[in-house]
C-alpha cells in the first residue's frame, strides 16, 4: 500500500463523491481508479457495461423484479 498525491481539488470532489455514494475516501479513490483502467482496458464499452460486467463477476444479479420494475 502507499500514498498517493493528487490535487487538493481532486480531492474534494474526491470527498464529495464519497459521502454521496456513501463510500470511504479510500473506497471511492479505488472505485474511480478501477473504474479508470477498465475503460482504458475496454474502450468500447460504456460506463453501464462495465459496472454490470463487474457486479456479474461478483455474482451480483443486476436484474430488478418484474414488481419493482413496474
Amino acid at each position: 500500500m502507499g500514498i498517493v498525491n493528487i490535487e487538493d481539488e481532486l480531492h474534494e470532489q474526491l470527498r464529495r463523491a464519497s459521502r454521496a455514494s456513501c463510500r470511504s475516501i479510500n473506497a471511492q479513490a479505488a472505485f474511480w481508479i478501477r473504474l479508470g483502467m477498465l475503460c482504458e482496458l475496454n474502450p468500447g464499452l460504456t460506463f453501464q457495461e462495465l459496472v454490470a460486467r463487474e457486479l456479474k463477476a461478483a455474482g451480483v444479479d443486476a436484474v430488478l423484479p418484474a414488481a419493482a420494475a413496474a
